[in-house]
């Protein structure tokens, strides 16, 4: 424990406190202890709710309170049987939607383990990730621009260093941080030599020392003392709440119906009540938004197999909803495996080829010359990124066109850590967004050099002479025009270009970027991925229109986009940043060309936002993927967010919605493609559950108004309601879909669940099924035992049986009716038989059992009483096939 605060010590001192070195870092076996000393770096905020509070839970509902009243009926006047079957039926619904919320909660769990972020620190005295809950006091913490910071930590050194700690302080602005010791009691937002967990580098980067991990951290300290908030509902949980409103209107109507016809025929009204309040229950699926949940997680663990950790269920709803995406072109549409392709100097291009080896062949004229010479300098010295080995496997750690840049020294014979270590950086420039240009000093003696690297037209610019034959030389306007339309020609090429300068200086406190001697450009090339082209097309087949913004040359991201077809020779032109007014100033014309373009080039943080912002005012649902700072504001604006798993910055992470881990475009269509087919399941099997309880209240209806001589006692329809709806609408909930989810265009989020036309279907189910089974009933009586009296137990039980074989049945009658029956989604689920095959097996143990068919006043019946009621049932499936498939419902 820390005394005195960090920030008030010499980080010297510091780290000889911490038992660590800020050079070598942590050993792997100190980190180790000191993790179980002090713990995983997590912020404890979320209150689990107790196994007996999500039990009791279940018991919550109106309609479970309503039905509890009815066992109380019972027993009140001593009807036990009933009381004690009403109150089984109702603690197994409650043992399963306890069960199913069990299961979703552990899907959540599991999807939130695969979202750890990780961190950079300096272990066993080499730059490692490692996961942040596995950072420790005592760690050497590495961050730069984009990075979430992991930890509570005091800077020892850094370079042009900002933070955003408005997440933290609720300052606005980023504050300017610097290694520096304070004095006295400091207030949080003023203390600049300290970074916080939670807050986030826009510029520059540091090195620093972990003093706070976990609840320790100025994080885990408010956290501490704020409650959990109550979670807002999500807007399936909304849809699902109106539509249990809508059924509740339509269940109350019909059950006043039933409970004053009982009472006109003479019935007690203790049954009447028992009848209409169990019959209610049945009728409202409590469970739905449990299952929907439930569907929802193992739908997004699915994903998860396919590279895509979704973060909100929400999320998914608005997935299936998507029909634009703003897509960067690094990466994502390209391979992300950058290797240096042409080597472009004074004396000429040179392209490089590669042996399968992975060596390179360079002519050995451009490796003596001196300008090659100090591009692979520039390329090692003026570079964050590392290689290192562990256990006989290559791990790269920092940005990929770094990475490639290493890669292509050390195939020339270059040892990364020896020209490091010969040439140490004293001081660094960092990249930014809008300089374009990284430049670092390193000191060898009594020699101090400067390298720098950037985009070509930027760093041209900074450079006052070039080097030919070895000799700096004064470099004129005309010859900067020239390289920049020799690069122009490369760029088109779809190659991206890096310009390398350098210089000598004198002085330490002079600019790094100023006075700079040109002495190349490498051309680096990043192929398209090979099965984008299929994916654009599966996009298009959907409705889904994709755009391509860049940061990088038009020309580049002209040639890229031809390439995987996303543009046809004929498109617009690329629409470069410099040509994009203000929002506001936009006029109805460029609103238009601005809808039109696909592509666009050379684009700021702000363009990425006001372009979303359009889409979003013309009734676009927008997903926008990025991987750094700049692009967290409009990931943060799209309607889904997709940040970059591999190369995305943990700042893009954080304020996504959704992470690919192989930072592919291909991952999105899949994502989309499986948002719709988790909504189709949830419109399934909500669609399921009400078409079959609004045919037992409209069976149980009938029976009462026409005051027939059979009916539904209580008992059997909450068993009916049991067994038919639980595990074929969880079957239905998992199912895979077809191949034709993706040719239909992207579904209005607005739109309730079940719409106008939905629900016309599921009352003409529910009818038909209703019809089947009142024909298998009078079908018995008048064409097989033909007699005058009737036989109330038996037309008791073929109806319920007929009832219950229609609504298993029924389960087919979900699929598409544009896919043949037999090869349907549904049909070829095999969860939907396993459901099957348990439902039978239950309801035949009842039938043979005779306890139990006591219970539920079943009787033996005939063959052909069995096969009357098993005709009818398979001729309820047989009626909605055919009119799904002549047009006439869904």
């Amino acid at each position: 424990m820390l005394v005195q605060p960090p920030y008030t010590k010499d980080t010297a001192v510091l780290a000889a406190e911490m038992h660590s070195e800020v050079q070598c870092g942590l050993s792997s076996e100190e980190a180790d202890k000191l993790l179980q000393q002090h713990g995983q770096n997590t912020i404890q905020s979320e209150k689990q709710r107790s196994l007996l509070s999500m039990l009791l839970q279940q018991f919550a509902s109106p309609m479970v309170l309503l039905l509890l009243f009815a066992a109380g009926l019972s027993f009140f006047f001593k009807e036990w049987l009933d009381g004690t079957a009403i109150l089984a039926v109702v603690v197994i619904n409650a043992l399963i939607s306890f069960y199913m919320e069990l299961q979703a909660n552990r899907s959540m769990n599991a999807l939130k383990h695969m979202v750890s972020l990780s961190a950079k620190v300096i272990r066993d005295s080499s730059l490692q990730e490692v996961p942040s809950e596995n950072v420790v006091p005592g760690d050497v913490l590495y961050v730069e621009a984009g990075d979430m910071i992991l930890a509570d930590a005091r800077i020892f050194s850094s370079t042009q260093l900002e933070v955003d700690e408005s997440a933290l302080t609720g300052e606005s602005l980023p504050v300017t941080k610097d290694e520096a010791v304070l004095a006295g009691e400091v207030p949080l937002a003023e203390r600049v030599n300290m970074l916080f967990k939670g807050t986030f580098v826009t510029k520059g980067n540091a090195y620093a020392l972990v003093t706070g991990t976990g609840m320790g951290t100025e994080l885990g300290k408010i956290a501490s003392l704020v409650q959990q908030a109550e979670q807002a509902a999500t807007p399936l949980e909304k849809k699902l709440e109106q539509l249990s409103k809508k059924l509740i209107w339509i269940t109350v109507g019909l059950v006043i119906v039933i409970f004053f016809a009982g009472l006109a025929q003479g019935a007690e009204w203790v049954k009447v009540l028992e009848v209409s309040i169990a019959l209610a229950v049945a009728a409202i699926p409590e469970g739905l938004p449990i299952v929907a949940t439930l569907a929802l997680a193992q739908g997004m663990l699915r994903m998860a197999k396919h590279k895509v950790i979704v973060k909100r269920l929400a999320a998914v709803e608005t997935l299936g909803g998507t029909n634009v995406i703003c897509t960067d072109k690094t990466g994502t549409l390209t391979q992300n495996i950058i290797s240096v392709n042409t080597i472009l100097i004074p004396s000429g291009k040179t392209e490089v080829i590669y042996s399968p080896d992975g060596t390179v062949a360079v002519p050995k004229e451009v490796q003596n010359s001196v300008n090659y010479q100090k591009i692979v300098d520039a390329a090692i010295l003026c570079n964050t990124a590392n290689l290192e080995v562990k256990n006989n496997v290559l791990r790269e750690v920092g940005d990929p066109l770094e990475v490639g840049l290493l890669k292509f020294s050390t195939t020339e014979g270059k040892d990364v850590h020896q020209v490091r270590e010969k040439f140490p950086k004293t001081r660094e420039e960092a990249f930014t967004s809008e300089t374009k240009i990284m430049a670092t000093l390193h000191e060898n003696r009594s020699t101090s050099i400067v390298f720098a690297k950037g985009a070509v037209e930027e760093l041209l610019q900074k450079c006052t002479r070039i080097l030919l034959e070895g000799d700096p030389q004064d470099f004129s306007d005309s010859q900067k025009a020239a390289w920049i339309a020799q690069t122009e020609l490369l760029a088109s090429e779809g190659l991206r270009l890096l310009a390398f300068a350098y210089k000598e200086t004198p002085s330490l406190q002079e600019s790094l970027t100023q006075g700079l001697v040109f002495t190349g450009v490498l051309g680096l090339l990043d192929p398209p991925r090979l099965e984008v082209s299929a994916a654009l097309e599966e996009c298009k087949s959907a409705g889904i229109k994709v755009i391509m913004i860049t940061g990088d040359h038009p020309a580049t991201a002209r040639n890229i986009a031809l390439k995987l077809g996303l543009i046809g020779d004929n498109e617009l032109p690329i629409m470069h940043g410099k040509d994009m007014k203000d929002f506001a100033d936009l006029t109805n014309q460029d609103k238009k060309r601005w809808l039109e373009t696909v592509v666009f080039a050379r684009v700021t943080p702000k363009q990425k936002i006001d372009l979303i912002t359009l889409l979003q005012e013309n009734k676009y649902i927008v997903g926008m993927t990025g991987d750094g700072v700049n692009d967290a504001p409009a990931i943060k604006k799209a309607d889904i967010g997709i940040a970059m798993g591999l190369r995305g910055t943990q700042v893009a992470q954080e304020v996504s919605d959704m992470v690919l881990k192989d930072d592919s475009f291909t991952s999105i269509v899949v994502a989309i493609k499986q948002g719709r087919i988790i909504f189709e399941n949830i419109k399934k099997f909500v669609a399921y559950l009400l078409s079959c309880n609004l045919s037992e209240l409209f069976v149980v209806a009938f029976s009462s108004v026409l005051n027939l001589h059979f009916a539904l006692v209580p008992l059997q329809i909450l068993f009916i309601n049991l067994v038919t709806d639980v595990l074929p609408a969880l079957a239905l909930g998992v199912t895979e879909g077809n191949n034709l989810i993706m040719k239909d265009k992207p579904r209005n989020p607005d739109t309730p669940i079940i719409d106008n036309q939905q629900w016309k279907a599921i009352f003409t189910y529910a009818a038909v099924i209703t019809f089947c089974v009142l024909g298998a009933v009078f079908a018995s009586h008048y064409l097989y035992h033909q007699t005058e009296l009737w036989n109330p137990q038996l037309c008791n039980n073929i109806l319920f049986f007929t009832l219950v074989f229609s609504q298993l049945w029924h389960v087919f009658n979900m699929s598409s009716a544009q896919v043949a029956f037999f090869k349907s989604e549904v049909v070829k689920n095999k969860y939907v038989w396993y459901a099957l095959a348990v439902c039978i097996v239950l309801v035949s143990t009842v039938y043979f059992t005779q306890p139990l068919r006591d219970v539920l006043s079943i009787y033996t019946m005939s063959i052909m009483d069995w096969v009357i009621s098993l005709g009818f049932s398979f001729l309820s499936l047989l009626i909605i096939q055919v009119l799904k498939r002549t047009g006439v419902v869904l």
